[in-house]
């Protein structure tokens, strides 16, 4: 993330600090009205940005914080193509200055807009791509012309798109680009998000449902219209909705309703957490609900979310147990929500920042829900047992101890499967909200340490949640760095608390303690 001040932004373009929706509008509409409205300004706004002429802004959010400023994402054309990497958010409050936050600096531009390499050879070195990542069943599902600009050296390139079954049966789904001059392979991106957990877990809970005729759906309308389907273990690529549970006496459980029970709740959860702890209306802040496949695949021991079809998958497990644990269900939604703002992408530093993303947020469900079946705590997939040694997925407090994810930043960390580069920002998260050292939350007993020998002193994890938030939509781009999201946290917190604050202090603190500066 580029941050530049822009001068003149604030006068050069129509001011939206002032707007205000018709107060009749339900929260969803008044989100339309004021996307409207500023792709309706986008193109002043792009002259006022410096961009050429030949480049465009496409609206994807606009967000209007408590003190006024107006942030609005943009996405980026240039002669009609996308630009990977384009994606900039502008600051706008009345009578001042505005800033933009750029996930490239460099200005857009390229020679020709004729390929040199047909998209056939593109398509060739992508399936070699995924192949070499020893995925099988792969097949080049789609390509298009784009321009490429995250490293700052915009080029034409193939964005070309392949599925596949990644070793441990996961899907696959990676996006290869390539330099339609020289060929040569610029970027690979697995964008099948996923986690693991077990199912069963919630115990007794209510469920929203919707009756039909003599029987009921699963159809919770007081969450977005949220569906819970059967998939009938179809196989994984088979993104068809699948079978919609019903029930005739809206007494759910049992079977195979059992996966379906704790899926609609942990979305309905995931929902109140959003809804009333961030004030976001749902995934992608429009009040719809995503649907939910159960029963995918045979013994399918993972859970994953896909843009493609704005749905969360769960497979059965190899031990017989659904993958539809509380924190699992938070943790796969929130991954819609990061596509949905700041699209961090799956690979280097940014890759790490968006599982962090969604082990912060699934952590924060856990606690908004307060399940006592399902206890509250700092540890991912703690009732998974997916090694068979009883321990959970990752820590929090200390993400060393699973034997492979990083305590703290390194020169390594981008080039590390996000899984594992996440560790840096969960334990920024658990500095943040605990502290350092040895201490018990809830009953489970932590002992978080740091890169520089301080002494860390929480905050409480309210607050750290709401700056993740607040940076996630307001600052970060496509490829901000954990160096770029110290920045963008500073920032949100001093929003948030004051700019000189005990709040803003903790968090430069957290970020020292994991090496981030």
């Amino acid at each position: 993330m580029v941050v530049a001040g822009v001068e003149g932004f604030a006068n050069a373009s129509p001011d939206r600090s002032a707007a205000s929706p018709a107060p009749s509008a339900s929260p969803a509409q008044q989100r339309v009205m004021a996307l409207k409205a500023a792709q309706k300004d986008a193109t002043a706004d792009a002259r006022a940005l410096g961009l050429g002429g030949k480049e465009k802004l496409i609206v994807r959010d606009v967000i209007k914080a408590a003190d006024g400023t107006v942030h609005t994402r943009y996405e980026r054309t240039y002669d009609g193509l996308p630009v990977l990497g384009g994606d900039l958010v502008t600051h706008e409050q009345k009578g001042e200055d505005t800033d933009v936050s750029k996930a490239a600096s460099a200005r857009i531009s390229v020679a020709s807009l004729d390929a040199e390499r047909s998209s056939a050879s593109a398509e060739k070195t992508a399936v070699a791509a995924s192949k070499k990542l020893k995925n099988d069943d792969t097949h080049a599902k789609s390509h298009r012309k784009v321009v490429w600009a995250v490293d700052n050296k915009p080029a034409l390139a193939w964005e070309t798109m392949v599925t596949g079954t990644q070793p441990d049966g996961t899907p696959s789904m990676l996006r290869v680009v390539t330099d339609a001059t020289t060929g040569k392979q610029l970027s690979t991106e697995e964008t099948i998000e996923t986690g693991s957990g077990t199912g069963n877990y919630g115990g007794k809970v209510e469920l929203g449902t919707t009756k039909k005729g003599s029987s009921y759906e699963l159809v919770d309308r007081a969450h977005g219209g949220h569906r819970t389907t059967d998939a009938e273990n179809r196989n994984w690529q088979d993104l068809s909705p699948g079978k919609l549970f019903t029930d005739k006496d809206d007494k759910w459980g049992g079977g195979r309703q059992t996966a379906a029970v704790d899926v609609a709740y942990g979305h309905a959860k995931t929902w109140d957490f959003y809804k009333n702890t961030l004030k976001r209306n749902g995934i992608r802040n429009d009040g719809k609900g995503a649907l939910s496949r159960v029963h995918v695949d045979n013994n399918f021991a993972n859970a994953y979310w896909n843009d493609d079809c704005f749905c969360m998958s769960y497979g059965d497990g190899e031990r017989g147990k659904p993958i539809t644990q509380l924190d699992v269900v938070g943790h796969e939604l929130s991954h819609g929500v990061t596509s949905a703002t700041a699209n961090l992408r799956y690979e280097d530093e940014s890759g790490g920042l968006n599982e962090a993303t969604s082990d912060i947020f699934g952590t924060a469900v856990e606690f908004s829900a307060n399940n006592s079946k399902d206890r509250a705590d700092y540890l991912i997939g703690e009732l998974v047992d997916l090694r068979g040694d009883g321990k959970p997925l990752r820590y929090m407090d200390q993400p060393s101890k699973d034997g492979r994810s990083q305590d703290y930043w390194d020169e390594q960390t981008g080039g590390l499967n996000p899984h594992l580069s996440s560790g840096v920002g969960n334990h920024f998260f658990y500095l943040l909200s605990e502290g350092s050292g040895a201490k018990t939350v809830r009953g489970v007993k932590y002992n978080s340490p740091t890169k520089n020998g301080s002494k860390v002193t929480g905050i409480g994890r309210d607050k750290a949640v709401k700056i993740w938030y607040k940076a996630l939509t307001e600052q970060f781009t496509s490829t901000t760095t954990y160096a770029e999201a110290r920045k963008g946290t500073i920032e949100a917190a001093g929003d948030l608390f004051g700019k000189g604050s005990k709040e803003v202090k903790a968090v430069e603190a957290a970020w020292s303690a994991v090496n981030v500066k």
